[in-house]
């Protein structure tokens, strides 16, 4: 056993000092030259791509020599504006849009269902409510409350209003609104409400102020454009006023069927400001997505719930109103850059190194593809020691040795 570990031992030491010795060795590339076309091609390929994307997506895309700043900050400001006849009512923002006026977030009433007159009371749970139907009071349980249901159950089986089959009793807001329920037609002439959009981004970094409202000699000049305009990307660009059908059709939505079901849609604002370049291209960019589930789906849409309260004969009584509607996320995004040489070393350095990258690839197709008889191996790898105690044998020393060529012997035969 002590024989073992010392030889474990002793060839543990003689790796470590081979380890110690190769540490200081010295590695240089050689330089050689392969005249092998389909290996030329190759490496001027490779080395084509690497310059090309360095050039094309790191420094014209990326913008690498830039210093950068992705995180501005932002202020928001909404307003609904439009008025519409609905029947002999007359809406105005007070009616269909909640709030009124806000910060990111803005909605508008597009239809509305009302359940006229509820009061607190009893009254039948609606039949789609799990172990609601009952023929007897012993399938009801007294004082159970189903958070899918519509209150607290009496424990009595009653008839479901003017209908021959029976369900829970419950103490709620009567009647329900599943039974009593009113259906208002859509608003279509929200098509043309507008919603004014007012956003600010400041980039600290750069100390640079921006807005998407288009600048006025004075204020009455920029109430007059305000009055007037609808955003259109070309023609105007800082108007912030944008028409819900415009926003619809954008974000690919008919705004009939938005109408009927509600949906929330996404406005994303997007500040890409190159500051090497006029504070006049830093202007926004805006996108419209529908953000909720698809259409197809049960629980899609956009839908809030809310009652008017009054006094009818000395009792609480409410209208309830489920609300359909479109809801606007405005979402701000923005991006600076600018030159700076730090950056811009950085990804020069990183450049030049990766064409090196080249070198490598040709070498691994050499050694490994193209040299079957390891010709360019042999070449490849050099061991270089110092020089051999025993000098290398010449023609000078081959003389020296046996003779002079001006002997009359030959052939190498020593005097």
């Amino acid at each position: 056993m002590s024989e073992v570990f010392q030889t474990f031992i002793m060839g543990l030491c003689d790796f470590i000092k081979e380890y110690f010795h190769n540490f200081w060795d010295y590695e240089t590339p050689k330089v050689m030259v392969v005249k092998n076309r389909t290996l030329g091609v190759i490496y001027r390929s490779v080395q084509f791509l690497v310059i090309t994307y360095f050039i094309w997506y790191v420094f014209i895309s990326q913008k690498a020599y830039q210093e950068s700043e992705t995180r501005p900050e932002s202020s928001v400001y909404t307003l609904m504006k439009g008025t519409a006849a609905h029947g002999d009512e007359i809406l105005d923002t007070v009616e269909y849009a909640r709030p009124s006026e806000g910060g990111d977030v803005i909605s508008t009433i597009l239809r509305r269902e009302f359940t006229y007159d509820q009061k607190q009371g009893t009254c039948a749970e609606h039949f789609s409510v799990a172990n609601a139907n009952c023929t007897t009071d012993s399938d009801c349980v007294q004082g159970e409350v189903d958070f899918d249901g519509h209150g607290r159950r009496t424990g009595r089986c009653i008839q479901y209003y003017n209908y021959t089959f029976k369900t829970c009793e419950i103490q709620s807001w009567c009647p329900i609104e599943e039974y009593a329920v009113v259906r208002e037609s859509p608003l279509v002439e929200a098509i043309n409400f507008t919603v004014f959009i007012r956003n600010s981004v400041h980039f600290p970094k750069f100390k640079v102020f921006r807005g998407n409202i288009k600048d006025a000699s004075n204020k009455r000049d920029m109430k007059k454009y305000l009055n007037k305009c609808h955003y259109h990307e070309k023609r105007e660009p800082y108007c912030p006023n944008f028409r819900l059908g415009y926003i619809a059709a954008q974000a690919r939505e008919n705004f009939s069927e938005l109408c009927k079901t509600g949906g929330v849609i996404g406005v994303f604002i997007h500040w890409n400001c190159n500051l090497d370049l006029d504070l006049s291209h830093c202007k926004p960019i805006y996108s419209f997505r529908r953000l909720d589930v698809r259409k197809d789906l049960e629980n899609s849409g956009y839908y809030y719930r809310f009652a008017k309260y009054y006094s009818k004969d000395g009792v609480e009584s409410r209208t309830l109103i489920k609300a359909y509607g479109i809801r606007l996320d405005i979402i701000v995004h923005g991006h600076a850059g600018k030159f700076s040489p730090i950056p811009t070393i950085i990804s020069t350095v990183t450049a030049m190194t990766s064409v090196g990258i080249c070198t490598i690839i040709c070498d691994w197709i050499m050694l490994t593809f193209i040299d079957k008889n390891e010709v360019y191996s042999e070449r490849k790898f050099d061991e270089v020691i110092k020089e051999p105690a025993e000098p290398i044998s010449t023609e000078l020393s081959y003389i020296n040795s046996f003779g002079s060529v001006d002997s009359d012997l030959s052939d190498g035969v020593p005097l």
